[in-house]
């Protein structure tokens, strides 16, 4: 039953039996058939179907409140006992760009986590070599990274997307009246870059020499910090895409290099040889998000 249970929890929240069944990987048909087990079970209506929709009973209302306490109190139970008998749960270790700021990741993690609950996620945030070398040494399952070198045979390689570069300026600055611009005229504009002492040499060498920026380059440590000096017109930071929300304290521009936008593939990599049925598994849900 608690396997129904969490089918009923999934439609409600989702709002659609379609999106319940690609959520659990399974079809329609089937989830919809635990769904009336369920309810046959418990003797009473949960949902009164429609042909694309469905309503709650106030019976349904009940039991979806209730069972989440339930189920969340399971759960619990469920890696106490683990405890107590000696077993950790299962770990994932995910590495995850620095410089990523999409939504699909945590996406992935939450859905991962419906998928498989007694499997701890741990995420490493670091750049792209720190990554790719936690990934090679066996310190990481699975990276989510941007690809600066030519695929490999020792790796399961994913593209997972193809993002634009933008420039987020300051609002007040004369150039922030454009739409894009090219890298050559922000060289007198300071680049900033989030990174550690460690990792500044390397990610000099990538913007300046592989992706051809002109401009200084300025490291900063924290996010907000580097936003103030944006906000200031002491420099430019990289995004991709223009933003989901109007912003009126800076202006994201589109990037070219001769006249041609500058993208950046992010990917997931897993080693080719010792790869993970649930490193697979997130992966499988992380492509999905994007």
């Amino acid at each position: 039953m608690l396997k129904q249970i969490r089918y009923f929890q999934s439609v409600v929240r989702l709002g659609s039996f379609t999106a319940a069944a690609e959520a659990h990987f399974i079809s329609q048909s089937a989830i919809s058939q635990q769904i009336k087990a369920l309810e046959d079970e418990l003797g009473v209506m949960l949902l009164v179907r429609r042909k694309r929709s469905f309503t709650l009973t106030p019976a349904g209302e009940l039991f979806y409140k209730k069972s989440l306490v339930l189920v969340a109190d399971y759960d619990d139970l469920v890696r106490a006992v683990q405890r107590v008998a000696g077993n950790a749960d299962e770990r994932l270790r995910v590495g995850l760009l620095k410089a990523y700021s999409g939504k699909e990741f945590n996406a992935a993690v939450s859905a991962f986590t419906v998928q498989h609950p007694d499997v701890t996620v741990e995420v490493t945030h670091g750049n792209h070599d720190a990554l790719y070398a936690l990934l090679r040494d066996g310190a990481l399952d699975v990276v989510l990274n941007d690809q600066r070198r030519a695929f490999s045979d020792e790796y399961v390689n994913i593209v997972l997307d193809i993002r634009e570069y933008y420039a987020e300026i300051s609002a007040n600055s004369p150039i922030a009246q454009l739409d894009e611009v090219e890298i050559t005229d922000l060289k007198n504009t300071p680049l900033i870059l989030l990174a550690t002492p460690d990792q500044q040499e390397t990610e000099r060498r990538f913007y300046t020499q592989d992706l051809g920026f002109p401009s200084e380059i300025r490291f900063i440590d924290h996010i907000d910090d580097a936003l103030m000096q944006v906000i200031q017109g002491k420099g430019f930071m990289l995004i991709e895409g223009s933003g989901d929300t109007v912003q009126t304290t800076t202006k994201a521009l589109r990037l070219l290099r001769n006249g041609k936008p500058i993208i950046r593939r992010y990917c997931a990599f897993l080693r080719a040889d010792a790869s993970k049925a649930h490193a697979e598994a997130f992966v499988e849900i992380l492509r999905a998000q994007f």
